[in-house]
């Protein structure tokens, strides 16, 4: 007889409408204590280690909260021999703490997010059965060497490329282009293909003024001039389609790149990658040339994240380049 093998999984509760609760007058707010606590999993074979690490809605999540969750990871896989770990946080930002985890943290154990759109008393409560999944996921084998997954709805995502798409809905979250890593069935766990960031940069601070911009048709540039060159550290644009601004707006950005402020491009786009096609004047071919680094398959705050994280590394130049455009 085949003898199973325990699991050791720690379960970090960061708060969210998770664990939160609805009142009389449909107005969701935080609980005093987290309702996940005290639910009951129906596996076997596991030990579940539950700490409640934060109580805090989502847009309430900083970088600093991110790195206090970064340690407690890099803690529990090195020191106290946890077989993966289970983080519930706030869907608004889910994506942008999976994603800075992903790029702070070796692959190898499993990590895995989830969360809740409708909170712990609603009718039709997601949370105990994505935690539930949650856990499936980050005890399966299949689940090891994959980044930082986030699992609700019984899909798999990547926190690469995985985003919320819905105020509301329970399938909120999806991929773009790529679809999900995999899906969950009452039995099993299906892994269709695997991520390829495999860039991890261990850093200890996440300082750094770098704010996100989005153009426009009609876009001349005057929101530049708003901004303290003296006190930003780097910029992230949204661009038009695969990359482009109007010539007007493209002109304001040069006197940032003559200071050397790193500047990286995305795509307002919903689908689709960010490249250097056209070379009209402001097109992708013209902001390549002049130093502006293009971000593929992320989102602009995911995009803004790495820059962050590269910056806090002490990347420059052609380091911080070949990482952002990874």
């Amino acid at each position: 007889m085949t003898k199973t093998t325990l699991k050791k999984i720690l379960v970090l509760h960061t708060g969210g409408t998770i664990s939160m609760a609805e009142d009389a007058n449909g107005h969701v707010h935080p609980n005093a204590e987290n309702p996940m606590v005290s639910a009951t999993i129906p596996l076997d074979n596991i030990e579940l280690v539950t700490e409640d690490i934060f109580n805090l809605p989502s847009p309430h999540i900083t970088l600093d909260h991110m790195l206090v969750l970064k340690e407690r990871l890099i803690r529990a896989f090195n020191e106290e021999s946890f077989d993966g770990a289970v983080i519930t946080h706030g869907t608004d930002t889910l994506e942008e703490t999976a994603y800075f985890l992903d790029l702070t943290i070796p692959r190898g154990k499993p990590i895995v997010m989830t969360g809740a759109m409708r909170s712990s008393n609603e009718l039709g409560t997601d949370g105990i059965y994505n935690l539930l999944s949650a856990i499936r996921v980050a005890i399966n084998n299949d689940s090891r060497n994959r980044g930082v997954l986030v699992v609700l709805n019984d899909e798999i995502h990547s926190a690469r490329y995985v985003t919320k798409t819905h105020t509301t809905n329970i399938s909120t979250f999806q991929t773009p282009t790529h679809g999900p890593l995999g899906l969950l069935t009452k039995n099993r766990i299906i892994y269709f293909h695997q991520d390829t960031e495999h860039q991890q940069l261990n850093v200890e601070s996440a300082k750094g003024k770098v704010p996100i911009i989005k153009a426009y048709a009609g876009m001349t540039g005057e929101i530049f001039d708003m901004i303290d060159i003296d006190r930003l550290d780097g910029l992230v644009v949204e661009a038009l389609g695969a990359g482009n601004l109007p010539p007007q707006a493209y002109e304001k950005l040069k006197p940032l790149l003559s200071q050397e402020i790193p500047i990286v491009l995305v795509s307002r786009c919903f689908n689709g990658i960010a490249e250097p096609v056209y070379s009209y004047e402001g097109g992708g071919q013209a902001l390549q040339e002049s130093g502006i680094m293009f971000a593929p398959e992320v989102n602009s705050q995911k995009a803004r994240l790495k820059l962050i994280i590269g910056i806090n590394a002490g990347l420059k130049l052609a380091s911080l380049k070949s990482f952002m455009e990874n």
